[in-house]
């Protein structure tokens, strides 16, 4: 069975030109231990096919007459995902926006794989209109190698570690599914939970309770800023749960501008923004105050915040082509979100379905805090195993 051994510090590391490795090991350049470091010559394939076509960009396509078979590290070669990696093995085509590294017998492929992760390629791109990297670069890097046993002992383990965040992602994306069928169901009363029943009522934000838009005090006035006042940004509404935002303000720079602090509970929209921002729902769950591209909705005793919340919440496509402007590219409004149709079944009804996605909610965090926690353990495992101070018999 596989062991982690640590290895003492003395007279067990060599200095080379990549830093201290074991004295065992080896320093070699990539091109050494190659057989092959080309750009593929595949079309872009089709939606048909047994065999997959890498391009820069990932799986392309797929074709029914590969030209290469074998494991191999493709890197890709121009464009923005210039220098990204990906190790690949049975048959399969390339186009040549694709550099195909194959490995020789004396070393294996899925540990250069992990030496070139660690290398952060994206590192050695060139050229500002079309970025790229080169085989000639790839050939010259120079890698640490320990023995085939060791390469391959190590390239297995860090393999098992992907293969593990694979898994928690597929997780994730089917609970995330599945939390979104919820909201379909639960939301629009086709569903309902056991023990509510009766009609629904239909009524505008704005005939429930008020909002604001916040504002920002002058950047150029130090004595606006630095205070115990807490100011979020419309950036930080992508933190859906809002308990702490970067932005501090003073009592001067708050009633020097619009900005106007709010309750707990409010639901928060992004009102402007050409990216994902515009329509983003979120909750402050402290006072605090926003900016103006932020419009906050107040907490009502006519309806529960956090079904508010989900509500919009699972509305996002639908409050982005509410914006004002063509085609919806302009920004929402405070007119638009008090005219906004709000489905209500009973207090009672709309606190039990929040609960039902708060918990949805909470399962995908412990997830994600999973994944991010196997993340760091896999960069750490990384660095002490490619660099020989922890090493696997």
């Amino acid at each position: 069975m596989t062991q982690l051994v640590e290895v003492p510090q003395q007279d067990a590391f060599q200095q080379t030109e990549i830093g201290s490795i074991p004295a065992d090991w080896s320093v070699q350049p990539l091109g050494s231990v190659a057989t092959a470091v080309a750009s593929g010559r595949s079309g872009s394939g089709s939606a048909q096919g047994g065999f997959p076509v890498h391009g820069s960009t990932g799986v392309i396509g797929y074709t029914e007459f590969p030209e290469y078979s074998g494991d191999a590290i493709l890197v890709a070669r121009v464009g923005a995902n210039a220098g990204k990696l990906s190790l690949v093995s049975g048959r399969y085509g390339i186009t040549d926006n694709t550099i195909q590294v194959r490995i020789g017998g004396g070393a294996v492929a899925a540990f250069v794989y992990r030496q070139l992760e660690a290398k952060r390629l994206n590192r050695f791109v060139f050229g500002s209109g079309q970025p790229l990297i080169t085989g000639s670069q790839l050939k010259s890097l120079p890698l640490a190698f320990p023995s085939f046993e060791e390469q391959r002992e190590i390239g297995t383990t860090l393999n098992d570690v992907d293969a593990l965040l694979a898994g928690l992602d597929r997780l994730i994306a089917k609970k995330r599914d599945l939390k979104h069928a919820t909201m379909q169901q639960l939301l629009t009363g086709r569903t309902r939970l056991p023990g509510f029943e009766g009609k629904w009522k239909i009524k505008r934000i704005g005939d429930l309770t008020d909002c604001t838009a916040g504002g920002t005090p002058s950047t150029g006035v130090s004595e606006y800023w630095g205070g115990s006042i807490r100011w979020m940004n419309s950036g930080e509404i992508h933190l859906k749960r809002v308990q702490e935002v970067e932005g501090r303000i003073t009592e001067a720079g708050l009633h020097s501008s619009s900005a106007k602090l709010i309750p707990p509970k409010c639901v928060l929209v992004g009102l402007a923004g050409q990216g994902r921002t515009r329509g983003t729902v979120a909750m402050n769950l402290v006072e605090l105050c926003t900016n103006q591209s932020i419009a906050a909705i107040f907490p009502s005793f006519e309806f529960v915040s956090d079904y508010l919340y989900y509500n919009l919440d699972f509305r996002y496509e639908e409050l982005r082509e509410m914006s004002t402007g063509g085609g919806g590219r302009g920004g929402l409004n405070l007119t638009i979100i008090k005219a906004i149709p709000i489905p209500l079944p009973s207090l009672e009804e709309q606190t039990a379905i929040a609960s039902a996605l708060s918990d949805a909610d909470d399962e995908l965090t412990t997830l994600e805090m999973r994944r991010d926690k196997t993340r760091a353990l896999k960069q750490a495992m990384m660095h002490e195993l490619l660099t020989g101070r922890i090493r696997l018999i």
